[in-house]
């Protein structure tokens, strides 16, 4: 396992996005967004699974509850090259609930496990799971410690915790990921009892300081948000992380690197706009950030747009910077 690694997160982190951080950081492990198994099963596989080779490493998320369905899955993933299959029982949205999977899974730790040994025994790489430290009420150290040994003992032997719990009613998905207060201790205490497991440390990590702070703890840290909000810290990574000393790439090179795929991609239909949300925040912190995000968002919707609303972008931004 890789153990600095970029979350999956919905509607963000697709096959453009996870292209555009691979240019950040050449070691991170990246996730899809969850995919779930009947999209796969009975939707169109080669258009919810393509990538390009590379984002490697990269894990794909899969979504579901019934152990043949996810099997099938990760057997399909595996087909396509992925590095890791990981099991969502950490999303806490209406949607997921309905489908019975996501975090209302930590209540079933026993069809968990089925769900492990059955992926397991189908695939050669990687199964693991992202999960909570709770749900609702069933949120007591006793119940986490009862759900991570009978998962393990299907042969999962990684876990990337959300280090909050998940109230399945009253909060919306947002809420569940600021509002439940942040138990690193919790996580501390699993590794504590199950030294033989590896467990990556997600939620409210921010900065790189705190993922070295946590990494003297846990055997990995998963950033979220602040990877995408603000994309240039990615930058940091490999010299941080992975024992890299080559120079950091500018803002620009990055930019730069980053127009062939789009070029492709426009000539195979995609709208420009569809793949620079993603980079929104390549600015973010520095003077020209907010010049940057506004230029994009007004001219990268346009009809026809194409490279130069990049270059438009990049020299107003530079501009602002200039002139400080």
């Amino acid at each position: 396992m890789t153990h600095f690694s970029v979350a999956p997160m919905m509607d963000w982190t697709d096959r453009h996005c996870r292209f555009f951080l691979r240019l950040l950081s050449k070691h991170s492990r990246l996730y899809t967004e969850m995919v779930t198994t009947g999209a796969i099963l009975h939707g169109k596989a080669e258009r919810l699974l393509a990538y390009d080779p590379a984002e490697h490493p990269i894990a794909l998320q899969l979504g579901g509850s019934d152990p043949a369905d996810l099997a099938a899955c990760a057997k399909v993933g595996e087909r396509f090259g992925y590095d890791e299959i990981n099991l969502n029982v950490g999303c806490p949205s209406d949607r997921v609930q309905e489908g019975k999977f996501g975090a209302c899974l930590m209540a079933e730790p026993d069809l968990v496990a089925e769900s492990v040994r059955a992926m397991r025994e189908s695939v050669y790489v990687p199964v693991t799971v992202k999960t909570r430290i709770g749900i609702d009420d069933k949120d007591s150290y006793e119940e986490l410690a009862h759900f991570i040994g009978t998962v393990s003992g299907a042969g999962c032997d990684t876990f990337i915790i959300h280090a909050r719990k998940a109230w399945l009613q009253g909060l919306s998905p947002k809420e569940n990921r600021t509002k439940p207060p942040l138990r690193y201790d919790v996580v501390e205490r699993l590794k504590t009892d199950f030294p033989a497991l590896k467990f990556v440390l997600n939620g409210g990590i921010v900065t790189l300081e705190q993922a070295e702070e946590h990494l003297r703890r846990f055997d990995g840290v998963m950033l979220g948000r602040a990877a995408y909000e603000n994309p240039y810290l990615l930058a940091q990574v490999d010299n941080r992380f992975f024992g890299e000393t080559g120079e950091i790439p500018s803002r620009a090179t990055i930019v730069e690197a980053f127009k062939p795929y789009l070029e492709a991609e426009l000539t195979r239909g995609l709208r420009l706009h569809s793949m620079t949300r993603h980079i929104l925040g390549l600015f973010q912190g520095v003077r020209g950030g907010r010049v940057w995000r506004r230029y994009l968002s007004e001219n990268a919707n346009a009809p026809g747009a194409g490279l130069e609303v990049l270059d438009g972008a990049l020299r107003a931004a530079e501009g602002i910077a200039a002139a400080a």
